[in-house]
């Protein structure tokens, strides 16, 4: 392609609205550009990248088994209604009705759909295990749109479906899943952990995130170093080491200590003069019925309350109720009453006296000692790991990093069959619904996860497997009659051996060329100078690191197709 018969309008300036590296660069790139909040155009370069990663993606698909279909953008109401989603999903759902009232919404994900598909045309064992897949535009009206393609409210992805008669089949596909979208990363040319993640909306009984390591990320995610255990930070388990609980000396008798005005953490702390460590913050959180339950965690921890609702086996909110035995910002364990269950973290074991909230505007209570003075419930892994915690499984130490998520695989189980009555004959002639798994993975977030992990101070640095051109072949002096027509040549020459080359015959200065060159960030760069006019020798640069070398021309063909072959995985 040439430049000057392409469409890559590039940004000098730093967008404005950009929060990250990734989105000013797919803005400043000519990769994309925005229609309306979290809604964007990709244009020709962009459409290349997406292009390549469809491409793996489908190629790995493939190779796992699966096969590929398409869904409708379009899902009526009424299976959403069945699943019980219709409601749960909330205002993140883009809804709408057509001419006869009839309602539907715009799919963000395709577990109704494809379900009833199945129910229509899966019917024996004998058909089973099946795992269909497509990619597709999706849409999620996200609150607040922001990060680019990170948070975006129409995004393109690859979600997948499998149907199996036992979990033991669908360990299988899980598996082969698992390792697909591994290859999928490591083609598309990232470092990523696959970590233990909670099911969220989708449901089901467990599941693993792909998150790529970025500096920026939006997601954290824990890993020993180790014995290669890895979790998202909402599932991540973990244990103390000794000196990072709250223990101290043999409790003494309870006393309360006036504290004005002081109602958080890190104000008790100064206040006393004492480590947050030495104090308990009690939650008070209701479920759906109303039922009051306490949480305590040692105050430099938080609460985590996807963990509190799996222990409790229930959905928790924050506290509503308006009971007069509790000061907000004074709340406590002692004395709430009975019919209050309190829970406890597990760092809380080894206190022996404590910092706690007396249930009374300006007071707190010290030397409170768990075990004596209040009625625990049970304790357990409550809150989120921190910086000198210890692996559960092998006792080393954790490390704590951002990530951005591309991929996540469910095992669904009969979550959704059984709500839809998706049924098959099974070798005994009866009814049983599927086991399901689903497997979703981001085709426009891994573009943008791909920039955020490589760009440098200049542009982009893309990976061959998925830069939208391998080569940037930039003659230094355009005006010149005699260097435009040797450009030509060479450009001709590696079009016809089937090279993608990004070839800029602008008739601007070089400055600006390398400028553009940097900031797209092509894998490799020729360049045709004076040194090619005075012994035809042309400049070759690798963007990853910089490093420069010349080569002759007769050398260069096979020098490109050597670096395709070892840098592009099939």
């Amino acid at each position: 392609m040439k430049y000057s018969e392409a469409f890559i309008p590039t940004l000098k300036e730093e967008p404005k609205e950009a929060e990250l590296a990734s989105h000013a660069l797919t803005l400043r790139a000519g990769l994309i550009r925005k229609i309306a909040s979290g809604v964007y155009a990709f244009l020709p370069a962009g459409t290349k990248v997406l292009q390549k990663i469809e491409q793996i993606i489908r190629e790995e698909m493939n190779r796992a088994g699966a096969i590929e279909l398409l869904l409708p953008v379009m899902q009526p109401s009424d299976l959403w209604e069945r699943s019980g989603r219709w409601d749960e999903y909330g205002a993140e759902l883009f809804r709408l009705k057509d001419r006869n009232g009839r309602s539907f919404c715009l799919g963000p994900t395709h577990e109704e759909i494809m379900t009833h598909l199945a129910y229509l045309d899966i019917k024996s064992y004998k058909d089973l295990p099946l795992n269909l897949y497509q990619i597709q535009v999706k849409f999620r009206d996200e609150i607040r749109p922001r990060y680019g393609l990170l948070r975006a409210r129409e995004f393109v992805m690859k979600d997948a479906y499998s149907f199996c008669e036992s979990e033991e089949d669908l360990d299988g596909i899980y598996r082969k899943m698992y390792e697909a979208y591994s290859r999928i990363i490591k083609r598309v040319g990232l470092r990523f952990k696959a970590v233990e993640a909670d099911t969220g909306l989708i449901g089901g009984k467990s599941s693993h995130e792909f998150l790529v390591l970025a500096g920026d990320g939006e997601e954290t995610l824990v890993y020993c170093p180790d014995c290669g255990y890895s979790a998202n930070m909402d599932m991540a388990c973990f244990r103390t080491s000794k000196d990072s609980t709250a223990a101290g000396e043999t409790a003494a008798d309870i006393e309360e200590i006036s504290t004005p005005g002081v109602t958080d953490i890190e104000s008790l702390s100064k206040f006393l003069k004492v480590k947050k460590s030495r104090i308990a913050k009690t939650m008070l959180l209701n479920d759906k019925d109303g039922k009051v339950y306490a949480f305590m965690v040692t105050g430099d921890r938080s609460l985590n309350l996807i963990k509190a609702e799996k222990y409790v086996g229930t959905g928790l909110r924050l506290y509503e109720g308006s009971d007069t035995k509790f000061e907000i910002g004074y709340i406590g364990p002692v004395g709430p009453g009975s019919d209050i269950e309190i829970y406890a973290d597990n760092p809380l074991k080894a206190v022996q006296s404590i910092i706690t909230g007396a249930n009374k505007k300006d007071l707190h209570l010290k030397n409170v000692n768990l075990e004596r003075d209040v009625n625990i419930k049970a304790y357990g892994d409550f809150s989120y790991p921190a910086a000198g915690d210890l692996c559960e499984k092998c006792g080393c130490g954790l490390k704590i990093e951002k990530g951005i998520e591309v991929g996540h695989i469910f095992k669904l189980g009969k979550k959704y069959s059984e709500k839809m009555d998706a049924k098959y004959l099974d070798r005994d002639g009866k009814l049983k619904p599927f086991v399901m798994g689903c497997y979703g993975i981001g085709v426009t977030r891994m573009m943008s996860a791909v920039i955020e992990q490589l760009h440098d101070g200049k542009g982009i640095v893309w990976p061959p497997s998925i830069a939208p051109y391998l080569v940037s072949l930039i003659v230094t002096t355009s005006k010149s009659d005699e260097m435009s027509e040797i450009g030509e040549k060479i450009y001709q020459e590696l079009v016809n051996s089937g090279i993608e080359v990004l070839y800029d015959d602008r008739r601007i200065s070089a400055g600006i060329k390398f400028k553009d060159s940097d900031l797209l960030g092509l894998p490799l760069r020729l360049i045709i100078g004076r040194k090619f006019l005075e012994k035809k020798l042309i400049e070759v640069q690798l963007r990853k690191n910089g490093e420069m070398f010349e080569l002759p021309l007769d050398e260069i063909i096979k020098f490109i197709k050597d670096f395709r072959s070892k840098n592009i995985e099939k």
